[in-house]
């Protein structure tokens, strides 16, 4: 604040006046205010007490609750509410600071900071107060102590200060430059130059920092590097103040008159999205201070120095009527703010009274505030004082009770020598990962135990299966070796190493040496790859899929098609579901079944992951269902169809769904029967505790077959009666799913036990098989199977864990029963010969996957699948034809790898528990058509409408194909991509200093241009689509994407806007068709659209002018170096950047002879790269050195480029 400007009788004010005031009220002091306040002999008051107690507060509206005096004729420079405790701090033109606790303004302290100088500014932190002098920052205690002291230069005359982060501090004053300090070292760190007269007042939001001039003008700078973004010239005279709140930046001030500075009664509001101003706010009152209060709508509180207070808001009208009036002890208002809660208004005068003004009869100045710290009280006052300096001075006079027992001091001396407890061992796990730089050892904190908290004993016990809420314990803490985790390796979470490239460097072939892809697991919601992987490889499923196209925007079915048509292209390379999980956040019944969860959750694996995957499969097979049924045609299926194959179901249906007949029996004899169907089975487990042998197909028939006993409505008894509720099914689906409902210690002990009855049961058959006479020992299982053995028996580790059957047979009696049995290939059908089935009713399902939730603490747990891989998928991925075998593998996100079959039905129930089952009919495949025809047509490319309500033909930047324009196989098209931010990176300093990133910023494409490559509108786009979303965009990143807020917003747009699955099309049909796309820096683009496009079809300028192990090089920079062209001056342009690429890749096929003289463009490159490091690959300015290509190069022998 700068006083000169507002009264000049204050200039002139000198702190000495008031060094010794007697006892007597200032002529302008209330004499209310002094009521049994008692003044020392040097004329300090001793406490401040409010005037009334009896206030009554009228709520929602601002009223006078308290006046204090902090200072008695000494006015008030400077007040603040404390940001962490329910205090108010104040400051004094004689640099003594006192506080005040609560609404009832009780003094808490009172100290002197500076002898001379008046306070100008104070800041509340965590662990005390930052007082700001003319030339001193000083930071106390709140109690007083000085924490530490920083001297300025005596020319120094600072006015404000701003608190950038918690260890990080801006101060400004008036001279030509902002000193920032960091509170942890107490140190300069940087001077930032500003223009005199400098800077008076400081804010700051989180896209500028906000600078206040004497002049009037404010200027808004750079949060990284304080350059001026722009300004704003409020004021012809002076600048009062100013506030921010939102896209809003109101101020106040002084304009030039003929007989000097005149106070302004408009304030000055601009628009922070557009930057520039709005219609100006005519107030009614001399306008000192102004504030934003921000409660219900963004209200502007104006004071004026002679205590007038009006409200209003900033783009309406003000009205008289809002205005109250605050009682100044003396003439002026000196200081005014606000706490953060808003509930409270603190006025300070010129006489040295705090007034504080709430809306509320209790406010509170803070949201949260913690407990502030008292002095307790003095407890010896009753005691005689000792004077310690006499040493005859008996201690007897300190009262102690009487007591026969043993005093401490008798404790034997023997017993009381030191014996320090021994230092817990370091965990094995830090000692195995730990670094040395020098004598100091760095290593990953392995997040076993709660922290600061060392446990001396560690309890040994066995973990307990628990996945109601938290995966089990981990082995960490409790063997002598953690680092041997109970958790398989290639069952663990996997995650991404992002270095300064991003995903460039990282090795994703080290686990993943298949031809299959994987898919990445950062983006949000990613939990369900396995799932996506396993109706991947349903081939029915797969065809299906992607044959299916629809009009909706967000499909469900549409993005999987997109998706699964990434996979089959992929060859080993991860994809993302980026796209697909996109259209899964939007669909409300997703959210309503809990199936969307916070970053927070996943990462911490908070949610219970068995239990999210079972509700995601049951709603991705009904939302798949729902999204076919009406599109679907029923020549698809082959078979006989009958009843259940109507024109009105989908093949989903065909596949998954079973047509069940309940049945409802009251005890009075009346029998209910309805039809119903089902897309998937629960697992019912029987209620006996007992260790007798239970089949899986028994457990399985009870599931099917449910029997229960309930309360339901009987029409014949008119009430609720007991009943009998049984299930039959009618028709057999060709796809079993099963919902194993693993979710507690007991169904985990049912399986556990079952598994060992079977484990029993195999080895005693096995080892009857061998030698019924002979006794068989455990120990002697190895030599079974061996060659010397002769007989290939499953090893003993193969029989462990195993309760599941890779086979089911399953036959529809004459009586609407279900007979369910285990089956093995070697086994008879039981009911008929197999080629028979169809006539018997008899089916054999054969296991096809099984998706398992790992438990592990130290990384929350995930999901990964076991997935039997048809032949078919191994023949489009194999080079050499004639593949028909099958195999089993891990997918665990990225990371698949083969296994034996035995692994997928194995469950150590201590940490691999199973979630879902997928059984398949045998021989399905061949009832069903499984060709793919892209559904996809060329007319995606012609014109169509633009969701922005403003946009005109005038406002159009692209032309259209036409139909003779189609593009062919090999044409070029030039292709550029913009992208806005969704969720900002997150990144953690680790101890020896390096940055690693946890998760990547997610990115969403904003804009996509396309550009004709070839005939007589070459250079001309044909797609200039901005991408509208319905996400938050965190950062437009204007300067590189020349994206402006509104653009993407229908409602406001004038771009030609579209729906991403729209632009989405017209590049898959562009890669259907086989044209190339030129671009700069296109894989990151085709990442972030989430497309797969083949190598062949890519030209990247980026590496046709790269040289192995050499920097990339910008598109600007290969412009201006090739082509003589400036671009990207302010903002990028997709259309500039995708007509430049095309040129460059041009100028590469004049350079290279089409490839054929490779020696000589090596030359070229060579030129290139050291013209860029002599330039620091930084383009000239306009006025600077021009581009090369009319240059020749020296007399070395190298091509010239006077042709370029």
């Amino acid at each position: 604040m700068n006083f000169e400007g507002l009264d000049p009788g204050l200039a002139e004010y000198a702190p000495a006046m008031h060094s010794a005031l007697d006892p007597v009220l200032d002529a302008h002091l209330n004499p209310s205010l002094l009521q049994n306040v008692e003044l020392d002999p040097e004329g300090v008051a001793l406490e401040a007490l409010p005037v009334q107690e009896s206030v009554h507060i009228m709520e929602g509206v601002y009223s006078e609750l308290h006046s204090v005096v902090a200072e008695v004729g000494v006015p008030v420079s400077v007040s603040h509410f404390d940001l962490h405790e329910e205090m108010l701090w104040v400051g004094s033109h004689g640099g003594h600071a006192t506080s005040f606790f609560g609404p009832t303004l009780e003094r808490y302290s009172s100290f002197q900071v500076n002898g001379s100088d008046d306070i100008r500014q104070i800041q509340s932190l965590e662990n005390g107060i930052l007082f700001l002098t003319k030339n001193n920052l000083k930071y106390m205690a709140r109690g007083g102590l000085i924490i530490f002291d920083y001297l300025l230069d005596e020319s120094e005359d600072m006015h404000s200060l701003l608190l950038t982060d918690s260890s990080t501090l801006l101060i400004g004053g008036l001279q030509n430059h902002i000193l920032e300090i960091d509170l942890n070292t107490v140190q300069e760190t940087q001077k930032y130059a500003v223009e005199t007269p400098g800077v008076t007042i400081m804010r700051q939001t989180n896209r500028f920092f906000f600078c206040g001039h004497t002049s009037g003008k404010v200027s808004l700078r750079d949060l990284r590097t304080f350059k001026v973004e722009h300004e704003f010239d409020a004021f012809s005279g002076s600048l009062s103040d100013f506030d921010v709140h939102g896209n809003l930046l109101a101020t106040c001030g002084f304009s030039s008159r003929l007989t000097g500075l005149a106070c302004d009664r408009f304030l000055k509001v601009y628009d922070l999205r557009m930057m520039r101003a709005i219609t100006p706010l005519q107030v009614h009152v001399d306008p000192a201070f102004l504030r934003f209060i921000p409660t219900y709508t963004s209200r502007l509180a104006i004071i004026s120095q002679s205590g007038q207070c009006q409200f209003c808001e900033p783009t309406g009208l003000a009205n008289p009527a809002d205005i109250f009036h605050v009682n100044p002890v003396g003439p002026l208002l000196m200081t005014f703010d606000v706490s953060a809660s808003k509930q409270a208004l603190a006025f300070g005068d010129s006489e040295g009274c705090v007034h504080l003004w709430t809306d509320s009869p209790e406010p509170s100045f803070n949201p949260y505030s913690r407990e502030t710290e008292f002095a307790l009280p003095c407890l010896v006052d009753s005691l005689p004082p000792l004077d310690w300096s006499q040493d005859l001075l008996p201690l007897s006079l300190i009262p102690v009770p009487l007591t026969a027992d043993t005093l401490l001091s008798d404790w034997p001396a023997a017993n009381s020598a030191p014996a320090p407890r021994r230092a817990p061992p370091v965990d094995a796990e830090i000692l195995r990962t730990m670094k040395k730089v020098g004598f100091i050892g760095y290593a990953p904190n392995p997040r076993t135990r709660l922290r600061n908290q060392i446990p001396y004993r560690l309890k040994e016990s066995d973990s307990e299966f628990d996945s109601f809420s938290q995966v089990t314990e981990s082995p960490i803490g409790r063997e002598e070796e953690p680092h041997l985790h109970m958790v398989s390796k290639k069952y663990r979470k996997v995650t991404i190493k992002y270095s300064k490239l991003g995903l460039e460097d990282f090795d994703f072939k080290h686990y993943n040496k298949t031809l299959f892809a994987g898919l990445e697991p950062h983006i949000p919601n990613a939990y369900c790859n396995c799932m996506i992987q396993v109706l991947y490889f349903l081939e029915p499923v797969r065809c299906l899929i992607q044959n299916h196209l629809c009009q909706k925007e967000f499909c469900l079915a549409c993005e999987l098609g997109f998706l699964f048509h990434m996979l089959d292209l992929s060859r080993g390379d991860p994809c993302q579901g980026s796209n697909f999980l996109r259209a899964f956040r939007t669909i409300p019944e997703a959210s309503a079944l809990g199936l969307i969860l916070a970053d927070s959750d996943e990462a911490s694996g908070k949610g219970n992951l068995a239990r999210l995957i079972q509700r995601w499969n049951r709603f991705i097979l009904t939302q798949l269902h729902q999204d076919l049924q009406e599109l679907e045609v029923p020549q698809a299926y082959r078979g006989a169809g009958g009843s259940f194959c109507s024109s009105g179901d989908s093949v989903i249906g065909q596949l998954f769904s079973c047509e069940m007949e309940n049945c409802s029996l009251c005890r009075c004899g009346s029998e209910t029967v309805r039809a119903s169907s089902t897309l998937l089975f629960t697992l019912s487990y029987p209620e006996d505790k007992t260790g007798k042998n239970c089949d899986f197909a028994q457990v399985l028939k009870r599931s099917i077959c449910l029997e229960q006993n309930t309360q339901a409505w009987c029409d014949n008894c008119e009430k609720y009666q007991p009943t009998i509720q049984t299930r039959n099914i009618r028709h057999l689906p060709d796809i079993l799913v099963i919902n194993c409902e693993v979710n507690s210690l007991k169904e985990a002990d049912f399986w556990r036990m079952q598994a060992e009855v079977a484990f029993k049961m195999a080895i005693k058959k096995h080892s009857g098989e061998i030698s019924k006479n002979k006794e068989f020992a455990l120990a002697d299982w190895k030599e079974l199977g061996s060659p010397e053995g002769m007989l290939m028996c499953p090893s003993i580790e193969e029989l462990k864990n195993v309760w599941l059957p890779f086979s089911i047979q399953m036959k529809m009696t004459k009586n609407k029963g279900l007979d369910v049995c285990n089956w093995t290939d070697g086994d008879e059908m039981q009911w008929g010969p197999a080629r028979a089935e169809e006539e018997h009713g008899v089916y054999v399902y054969d296991l096809m996957a099984t998706v398992v939730h790992i438990l592990d603490s130290r990384t929350g747990g995930s999901l990964v699948a076991h997935i039997k891989v048809g032949e078919t998928y191994h023949q489009r991925k194999e080079v050499s034809e004639g593949v028909t075998h099958q195999q089993w593998y891990l997918f665990n996100d990225f990371l698949i790898e083969p296994i034996d079959k035995h692994e997928a039905v194995q469950f150590d129930m201590n940490w691999k528990v199973p979630a879902i089952l997928y059984y398949i009919k045998r021989n399905l495949n061949s009832k069903y058509n499984l060709n793919i025809k892209n559904p996809i047509e060329a007319n995606v490319l012609l014109a169509e409408a633009s969701l922005a309500r403003k946009q005109r033909k005038t406002h159009t930047t692209f032309i259209p194909l036409m139909l003779n324009e189609m593009p062919q196989v090999g044409d070029l098209v030039g292709l550029d991509a913009e992208f806005v931010t969704l969720n900002e990176e997150e990144a953690e300093l680790r101890s020896d200093g390096t940055k690693s990133t946890i998760k990547p910023s997610q990115m969403s494409v904003a804009r996509i241009t396309c550009v004709r490559g070839q005939g007589p509108n070459e250079g001309i786009p044909f797609i200039d689509d901005y991408i509208s979303t319905q996400e938050q965009v965190v950062d437009y990143l204007t300067q590189y994407s020349g994206i402006k807020p509104g653009d993407l917003d229908a409602k406001i747009s004038s771009k030609h806007l579209t729906t991403l699955k729209s632009t989405y099309l017209k590049l898959r049909f562009l890669i259907d068709i086989g044209v190339k796309f030129v671009g700069h820096g296109l894989q990151k683009d085709f990442r972030v659209i989430n497309l797969m496009v083949p190598k062949d079809q890519v030209l990247d300028t980026v590496y046709l002018f790269h040289m192995p192990r050499k920097r990339m090089i910008s598109l600007r920079f290969l412009a201006w170096y090739f082509l003589d062209l400036k671009i990207q001056g302010e903002t990028h342009d997709s259309i500039e950047d995708a007509r430049t690429a095309l040129q460059l890749y041009r100028k590469y096929l004049e350079l290279s002879k089409n490839g054929t003289e490779p020696e000589s463009f090596h030359k070229v490159l060579k030129g290139l790269y050291e013209k860029g490091r002599k330039m620091d690959w930084k383009v000239p300015e306009p006025e600077g050195q021009t581009s090369p290509k009319s240059k020749a190069w020296d007399g070395t022998g190298e091509t010239g480029l006077g042709g370029l």
